[in-house]
């Protein structure tokens, strides 16, 4: 059976699996459960992006403590790949984990520095958590990069160990992140499952997080997009191609309950450009990386959804020392009528008040 879904379904099933709907969930696990995945990004023009992303889905009731405890305390969640996840994930990796450094010269490098390998491990085990400045370079054989890892041994060590299950991030503080041996981070009963299955079940929570998406999709190192031939075939009215619909999101669209949200530019209901142009007709480019001349819509430029549309970006800059959210701009993609600009003025105070900040400039929502 083939699913003839309009333009309208296809973004309703998609903002449903990604939280965006007027039916909030219940705390922050559960959120990053459904999600799958947070990625973590340093960037704080307004909050990091780990924050908005909870914030967009769970309102006023989230700060970043909460997150901070469950993850240094509650080990409810745990960073992995440059995302944070819910624990229960813990064993759908645990194959990976073991396939761990995938590149021949990874591999070859650990194996010509086992003796700073297992002197590091029983360092943390000593010691632990530690900085990656506080661990010893003895490595016997130096790590050759072109880019910012060369000769950085020890957090290239600690990097791969992570990436192998063997260390793992136990907590965040000023000086960056703490590293600490796996048991000591680690539920000691992780069920053990077949590469087969947890690539399948990592596959399928994708899906039903994307609610719809495309069998292949953007490369990604860690963590894929594609979904391979899970769920149910669908066609999208006036969009080329065959895409792949959770069978269970289907009903969304009929229950769908719209609301305004203010995203983050690296969450995932907008990392894939492709998918937002063709579903949302959505034109989106995160320009940190662009001359400020060159910039449209500005340097950490939100995503502004309204209902089952993305309808402008918000230009906006957090000044902490002077207490404002600055709105350098508003831009809207087609004019706002009244009901939208009341509604994401509305969310602009919001973000402005979850921040403890006064809004100030453009509008001052």
């Amino acid at each position: 059976m083939v699913h003839r879904l309009t333009q309208e379904q296809a973004r309703r099933i998609a903002l449903h699996g990604q939280l965006l709907t007027a039916e909030r969930p219940a705390g922050v696990v559960e959120t990053i459960d459904a999600l799958t995945i947070l990625p973590i990004d340093p960037t704080s023009a307004i909050a990091p992006s780990v924050d908005l992303i909870l914030w967009s889905r769970l309102g006023w009731p989230y700060q970043s403590a909460d997150l901070v405890r469950l993850f240094e305390e509650d080990r409810a969640v745990f960073e992995w790949g440059g995302f944070y996840r819910a624990m229960t994930d813990l064993p759908l990796l645990v194959p990976e984990m073991r396939r761990r450094p995938e590149s021949a010269q990874a591999r070859e490098w650990l194996a010509a520095n086992d003796v700073f390998r297992r002197e590091t491990l029983a360092k943390l085990r000593a010691e632990g958590p530690l900085h990656p400045s506080e661990v010893p370079d003895t490595a016997q054989v130096s790590w050759r990069s072109s880019g910012w890892t060369n000769n950085r041994n020890s957090l290239q060590l600690l990097e791969m160990l992570v990436l192998c299950g063997d260390v793992a991030v136990a907590a965040r503080d000023a000086g960056g992140r703490l590293f600490d041996v796996a048991d000591r981070v680690y539920p000691a009963d992780v069920p053990e499952l077949s590469d087969e299955d947890a690539a399948r079940e990592r596959a399928e929570r994708r899906l039903a997080s994307f609610g719809i998406a495309r069998a292949k999709g953007l490369a990604q190192p860690v963590e894929p997009i594609a979904v391979g031939e899970l769920g149910e075939e669908a066609v999208v009215e006036g969009v080329d191609g065959v895409w792949r619909v959770d069978p269970e999101a289907l009903a969304a669209a009929e229950a769908f309950v719209p609301r305004t949200a203010l995203l983050s530019p690296l969450d995932r209901a907008v990392f894939d450009r492709r998918r937002l142009d063709e579903l949302f007709g959505y034109e989106y480019v995160l320009e940190m990386y662009k001359p400020a001349a060159k910039r449209r819509w500005g340097y950490f430029a939100l995503p502004v959804l309204h209902g089952d549309r993305f309808v402008g970006k918000l230009d906006a800059k957090a000044d902490r020392k002077a207490g404002v959210l600055r709105i350098n701009a508003l831009h809207e993609d087609r004019p706002f009528d009244e009901a939208t600009r009341a509604a994401v003025d509305a969310e602009i105070r919001d973000l402005a008040r979850w921040l403890g900040l006064t809004p100030i400039g453009v509008g001052s929502a």
